[in-house]
């Protein structure tokens, strides 16, 4: 989950260069640290492209490496894993571990220490970079949630595997083994390459690990950072536990603590019931107004407004004017007549097929999420031409420093690497060569992976070893571009990444092989291009912490291998879990278990990598001329904002950005269906969080990224313990009261 979009840039200067634009937020985190450092005598941080200074009276740390840190590491990184199944089964929104594991994972080893200060291994001095193996180890548990929330479950809808999720889960295993792993063997260069070689030449400051680091270097600072440290520990403790009890308790009394159906609560017997039918009522969810204290206004202004358009304007025009249908729920109860659905997805292959309001806005939806992505992606296609000039000029300085041991010299390779040695951009690396991860390892590991990902696809999804190579690749180019945009604007373009690799793969097999094949290799390949670049970025940004904290790379490689490694068995384990308690998210002909029952996930994601992958393979699919003219101009308005955004609104016209809408939330909003609940949660969230920030921004600054981080993990824990209750029938929807739910009472 991005913390913010395009924000507006403020300027930091350090001694030798002009002046640095960064985020507006991080400025704000930058004094904040600075003051508190500034307490206990530490030099001020004014620039972002180098290491942090040491910080006073804290003693150097020799192995911050400990059995400790990466235990307590994985322990968070899994809540975060299994927090973001469920958060992107709902809504297509993840969130990161990097401040959760830092926060949390520094009050852990923290009360470890003062309960067992003598125990070896437990007990002893606990430091910032030992905290950021906390945090690495985290990222590495649980940044593996994305394939599980799109593409794995497109499949299952499209009957491309078995009926049964559990029985594959071998299959599931294989391709989040070569995602978690490809990835975090990609990730090695891409560190130098980023984080050393451009990032000051491209302005890439990364502001959510940048916070991270500073949150680590301000709870360790001697003083009264260590205060501040248990305030925020406490405050993101309660919001925590707070939404985790509310989500579990909400299930059985659903319509008074959970689901505010306002305009049903007159019984279907008023003019009311419409408004519900368009799906507008509250939802009391923790984490989805934590999302809206991150996100910030423009995106959640932007998303609530997309729903407005969609359901408040476009789909009853629709249905007005016959365009569109609806679907009255059947009942027994004469006082629910009046009750429709607009929602249906069914009856594509029917000739007579009408669609509902929600497929019509489905394609506007998945056109502007693919034309939007996809024009920053091309805008942005520099990077990876600056990343080939990088990788050529560093094997021209091995070649030239090979032929020169040998006495010999070549005018072209020195020539390349005096450009190296002129470039003023490149970064002071505080990583001594025995500090590097071995070139041997990560080399070795990124060719056995996509080895095993040739074997893998050829055994078990009949697709040849050719397209295998092609999608770690693509992912390789996508984790190019996915960690430029998160470094640059906090809002990695993954939805570009996916919508690419599927646009890729239909053509290659377009019109090649049977229907089901194509698809089943478009999606296969699709998770594994997204899934690659989606480690890929988070553990490079994951780096960017340690470089900041000067915590050995070899290190916190170690403590991500380690994550990831769990994170491979523990994430299909999740999913698996959600696929057998929910099997309405996959399933076409699910038979809802009681009347009025409604699918608590309505998987954007998914149905949008379905729709792609139709549209793509399909010789003709139902899209009315209407929705086809108006997804054409959706588009185009989308494409002319991220030219216009990127050719003008740059220099001093650059803070007018915050001002355009979000294509990337509308289009959610639009896909979604007719569903205002998490719309309304955002914006609440981002309200409130706006109203804080103006009121006391120092309270906000400690307190509030605490708070959200807190409701994110515990509704998302929660979800995984509703998704055992519902296993074991006794979840709300059997146990609870109906009061309150449209249909029901």
């Amino acid at each position: 989950m991005a913390l913010n979009d395009a924000t507006m840039m403020a300027g930091v200067t350090d001694s030798k260069h002009a002046a640095i634009p960064v985020n507006e937020k991080m400025t704000d985190t930058i004094e904040a640290a600075s003051i508190t450092n500034n307490e206990g005598g530490d030099e001020k941080i004014t620039d972002l492209f180098i290491s942090f200074p040491p910080l006073k009276g804290v003693e150097p740390e020799h192995n911050p490496l400990t059995v400790r840190a990466v235990l307590t590491g994985i322990l968070l990184g899994s809540l975060v894993n299994a927090s973001n199944v469920y958060l992107g089964l709902k809504t297509g929104f993840t969130f990161p571990a990097t401040m959760f594991g830092a926060i949390f994972g520094y009050g852990f080893i923290l009360l470890l220490t003062k309960l067992l200060p003598n125990v070896p291994g437990i007990g002893g001095r606990f430091g910032p970079q030992e905290n950021s193996i906390v945090q690495a180890a985290a990222t590495g548990a649980g940044g593996m949630a994305g394939v599980f929330v799109a593409g794995l479950p497109a499949m299952y809808r499209m009957d491309l595997l078995s009926d049964d999720p559990k029985s594959d889960f071998p299959r599931i295993l294989t391709i989040t083994i070569i995602c978690a792993f490809f990835g975090l063997f990609a990730a090695v260069p891409l560190r130098k390459f980023f984080i050393i070689n451009v990032a000051r030449e491209l302005n890439m400051v990364f502001p959510t690990p940048t916070a991270t680091a500073l949150t680590i270097r301000s709870m360790h600072t001697i003083g009264s950072g260590a205060a501040d440290a248990i305030r925020n520990i406490k405050a993101l403790g309660y919001s925590f536990v707070g939404a985790f009890a509310h989500i579990i308790v909400s299930q059985y009394a659903d319509g008074i603590l959970h689901n505010w159906h306002m305009f049903a609560w007159g019984r279907g017997q008023s003019w009311a019931i419409n408004i519900d039918n368009w799906g507008w009522y509250i939802q009391l969810t923790p984490a989805f107004f934590g999302s809206g204290m991150l996100v910030g206004l423009n995106a959640a202004i932007s998303w609530w407004g997309g729903t407005l358009v969609a359901l408040g304007l476009i789909g009853p025009l629709l249905v007005h004017y016959g365009e569109c249908v609806g679907k009255a729920i059947k009942t027994t109860d004469p006082r629910w007549e009046g009750r429709v659905n607009f929602n249906s997805l069914a009856g594509l292959d029917q000739a007579n097929f009408k669609p509902s309001p929600r497929y019509w806005m489905l394609w506007p939806g998945v056109m502007v999420l693919i034309v939007y992505s996809l024009v920053e992606f091309i805008l942005h296609f520099r990077i990876i031409w600056d990343g080939i000039k990088v990788a050529l000029r560093g094997i021209a300085v091995s070649a030239n420093n090979r032929m020169q041991a040998r006495g010999k010299r070549n005018a072209f390779l020195e020539k390349q690497a005096a450009k190296v040695d002129q470039d003023s951009s490149l970064l002071e690396d505080f990583a001594t060569k025995d500090q590097q991860v071995p070139q041997w390892l990560w080399i070795t590991g990124s060719i056995v992976m996509v080895v095993v990902s040739c074997l893998v696809c050829h055994f078990q999804f009949e697709m040849n070893a050719g397209l295998a190579i092609l999608a770690c690749l693509l992912g390789l180019v996508f984790a190019f571009l996915s960690i430029y945009g998160g470094a640059v604007t906090d809002t990695t373009p993954l939805t570009a990444s996916s919508k690419a690799s599927q646009l890729v793969f239909g053509g290659i097999t377009r019109d090649q092989m049977p229907i089901k094949n194509a698809q089943r290799i478009n999606l296969v390949a699709g998770n594994i291009a997204s899934g690659c670049a989606d480690v890929s970025t988070s553990l490079t940004s994951d780096f960017r912490v340690g470089f900041l904290l000067k915590t050995p790379p070899n290190l916190q490689f170690y403590a991500q291998a380690t994550g990831a490694l769990v994170s491979v068995f523990l994430a299909p384990g999740i999913f698996v879990l959600f696929m057998s308690a929910y099997p309405c998210i996959w399933k076409k002909d699910y038979e809802p278990p009681y009347e009025g029952f409604e699918c608590p996930f309505q998987a954007p994601s998914v149905v949008a990598w379905q729709a792609v992958a139709t549209a793509v393979t399909l010789p003709k699919i139902p899209i009315p001329l209407s929705c086809t003219i108006f997804s054409i101009v959706m588009g185009a308005i989308a494409a002319l904002q991220a030219i216009f955004k990127n050719f003008y609104l740059v220099g001093e016209r650059q803070k007018y950005r915050e001002w355009l809408p979000n294509w990337m939330a509308i289009g959610v909003a639009w896909v979604l269906g007719v569903d205002s609940g998490y719309a309304n949660a955002i914006l609440a969230g981002s309200v409130f969080a706006a109203l804080w920030q103006k009121r006391n921004l120092v309270t906000f600054e400690s307190y509030g990224f605490s708070i959200a981080a807190g409701l994110l993990a515990g509704e998302g824990l929660a979800g995984v313990v509703n998704a055992a209750l519902t296993l074991g029938e006794v979840d709300g929807g059997i146990k609870g009261t109906k009061i309150g739910i449209p249909g029901q009472w």
